[in-house]
């Protein structure tokens, strides 16, 4: 990834005048920095998933090791009262063998068991099985999660690579060229429309969300104008542009999957001619970015890494979908 980062800026020479080619690279490492920003926040997501179900197994062997150690000190006792009595075997002993279940075979065979002594080694049996099954779906939990703070790792370096070389590429632009690009939206500069050039749409676009939840929605997001974009991240004091998705309905008390691509079905989808406030506006044919529409035309969104939580038009750059959740 290093490599064909590296001939990413190369293809772009130092001396290249400003704008055009520059700044067409630069949006392209932005908007390749910004796929692999929604893998690396779905490979984080699914470690936390399996690092709560490696603690639940983790939970469940301890549960199932304390009641295999408490059969076993029943069955002792009763070993012990029948040893006393007169009325035990030598081969009770067998009861704390590693396998009961022979045990039982055996026992059943000689017709030297009883019967209450009999359900407790059954009992005993099953919990040893289900213990085995538990810690090997624990094992299986432990190499997925390895695995997947692997893909982690490699996603970050991924995003860090390309983000490195967009701000080399930043660099060779005159001040008044980063600027502008500052404040310009991204955009891969295929398919991008302002509202302005959208004249129907733009009478047809509504300012009313429509219900409570997604005017909550609204305002959470607005609350959050102004803080940074951090690639990974998802509230509160930063975001990327699904993490500030997910953040806002999180406010609104409705929970939306982690991704760009998986939030563009979180719900219904509709024409954007129809778009409401909170509805979220998913950009690029790979859903690689999402904004939600705030009203008048507009989206609030976390641009990129350097711009700040911010409003842009709704056509800033190629809408594939919108979805009201």
């Amino acid at each position: 990834m290093l490599s064909a980062t590296a001939a990413a800026l190369g293809a772009v020479p130092a001396h290249a005048a400003p704008g055009g080619a520059t700044r067409a690279e630069v949006d392209r490492l932005y908007q390749e920095a910004e796929q692999a920003t929604q893998a690396f926040d779905k490979a984080q997501e699914r470690e936390g998933t399996l690092r709560h179900e490696v603690r639940e197994a983790q939970d469940r062997i301890a549960r199932q090791q304390e009641r295999i150690n408490t059969l076993r000190e029943q069955l002792g006792s009763l070993a012990g009262a029948q040893y006393r009595s007169g009325g035990m075997d030598p081969a009770l002993a067998l009861l704390f063998s590693d396998d009961p279940g022979d045990y039982l075979d055996k026992a059943s065979t000689l017709d030297r068991i009883g019967v209450q002594q009999a359900g407790q080694l059954r009992e005993l049996q099953s919990a040893m099985r289900e213990l085995v099954g538990e810690r090997a779906e624990a094992a299986g939990k432990l190499v997925e999660l390895a695995n997947s703070r692997r893909a982690v790792a490699a996603h970050k370096r991924t995003v860090e690579a390309k983000l490195a070389t967009a701000r080399q590429l930043l660099n060779t632009l005159p001040v008044a060229d980063r600027t502008a690009f500052g404040r310009a939206s991204r955009s891969d500069g295929s398919g991008r429309a302002d509202l302005a050039d959208l004249p129907v749409l733009s009478g047809i676009f509504s300012s009313e969300a429509p219900d409570a939840r997604a005017a909550a929605a609204v305002a959470a997001a607005r609350s959050a104008l102004g803080r940074p974009y951090v690639w990974g991240a998802s509230g509160p004091s930063g975001f990327d542009c699904s993490g500030l998705m997910q953040w806002s309905y999180a406010q609104a008390g409705t929970q939306l999957p982690r991704t760009s691509q998986e939030q563009r079905f979180a719900g219904r989808q509709i024409p954007l001619s129809e778009a409401r406030p909170g509805d979220l506006v998913v950009y690029r044919s790979d859903a690689s970015h999402v904004g939600m529409y705030v009203g008048n035309g507009q989206v609030i969104h976390a641009p990129y890494p350097g711009a700040a939580v911010r409003y842009d038009p709704v056509g800033m750059m190629p809408v594939s979908s919108v979805t009201r959740p």
